[in-house]
């Protein structure tokens, strides 16, 4: 237990602990939807497009996450401006757009000797420097993140499945579309500081990767992610602490490493449940019986549809449209 629990005695680590767990359980949450619309193109993007606004705020002297919010808000409006006045598809503009936000802050950076922030830190992340003040932040980030996912959750799965039948039905898939890119864009600002920019996506993808092999449903996915996620930040910790290693590679790394292990477990899983399913697989077992007789295809849709077009209609009262007849008046006799 002392290997376990004595790097966590001291208050960075515990802080570090602490901020990488929040920073999981929003990863969890908002990464089983970027998982399930294929949207880690975009994650990846964001995470890029932060730097030339962390540059630009660390210049002028103001927060650095403020500069990635602004830089993360110009990379979301971009690609979809980009998406509608112009042929292009959504992953070239988010292609093209990536570059140039990343090529951008280089850039900045190449070009100010005063540059103060220390890149590494940007791009790789310092999880073991957060502060009171970012916990605070990253909790606020949690709190936001679960509420508009759960206020979002018909719209989400509707768009998931397909958007017409969300247009159809009043969901307003645009608007979804829009507050899923906002809840990346908020995953990616308060979670640079843990992992950096350039290892956001492992912890955004990866824990949903290793819960969905697992669950069939949404909320118990985002559940098992968040899970996943915090066991990952707990044995990057203990790994950066005793090996001397990046702690936010290391939580990356062993976020990758889980999911790898779940899909292989899963495999073995699913090998073992086929193999005790089929008949005869043991040397010893009796024959499987002989197969019943065939039956009857089924009728096809369309002559089911015939059939129950040609049933009789049931004796009910029914509504004439049609005005009555006019009768000729007779002389009475």
């Amino acid at each position: 237990m002392t290997f376990l629990l004595d790097p966590f005695s001291t208050a960075f680590m515990l802080r570090a602990l602490v901020g990488g767990v929040l920073v999981a359980v929003l990863c969890g949450v908002v990464g089983t939807w970027v998982v399930v619309r294929g949207m880690a193109f975009l994650g990846e993007a964001m995470a890029h497009g932060v730097l030339p606004g962390v540059a630009l705020a660390a210049l002028l002297g103001l927060p650095a996450v403020l500069g990635a919010a602004v830089s993360a808000a110009v990379m979301t409006a971009g690609v979809g401006l980009v998406t509608r006045r112009s042929r292009v598809s959504p992953d070239t503009a988010i292609g093209l757009l990536y570059v140039a936000m990343l090529s951008v802050g280089v850039v900045i950076v190449s070009r100010s000797r005063s540059f103060a922030t220390d890149l590494t830190a940007v791009l790789f992340g310092d999880v073991l420097a957060v502060d009171q003040g970012d916990l605070v932040f990253i909790a606020v980030a949690v709190v936001v993140g679960v509420v508009v996912t759960a206020a979002f959750h018909r719209p989400f799965v509707a768009l998931a499945f397909d958007p017409r039948v969300a247009s159809t039905s009043g969901l307003r898939p645009g608007l979804a579309h829009v507050v899923l890119v906002g809840l990346v864009t908020l995953v990616v600002v308060a979670s640079y500081q843990a992992v950096g920019s350039l290892l956001v996506v492992g912890l955004l993808i990866a824990p949903a990767v290793a819960a969905g092999q697992w669950t069939r449903r949404i909320p118990t996915t985002m559940a098992a992610a968040a899970v996943v996620g915090a066991l990952a930040v707990f044995v990057g910790l203990l790994v950066s602490w005793h090996a001397s290693t990046a702690a936010g590679a290391s939580i990356a790394a062993c976020a990758v490493a889980l999911a790898g292990l779940s899909a292989a477990a899963r495999a073995v899983v699913g090998d073992r449940a086929s193999s005790a399913s089929t008949p005869g697989a043991d040397a010893g077992a009796t024959p499987a019986p002989a197969p019943a007789p065939a039956s009857a295809p089924a009728p096809a849709a369309s002559a089911v549809v015939a059939s129950v077009d040609a049933r009789p209609a049931p004796d009910r009262p029914t509504l004439d449209l049609a005005p009555p007849a006019r009768q000729e008046a007779t002389p009475h006799s």
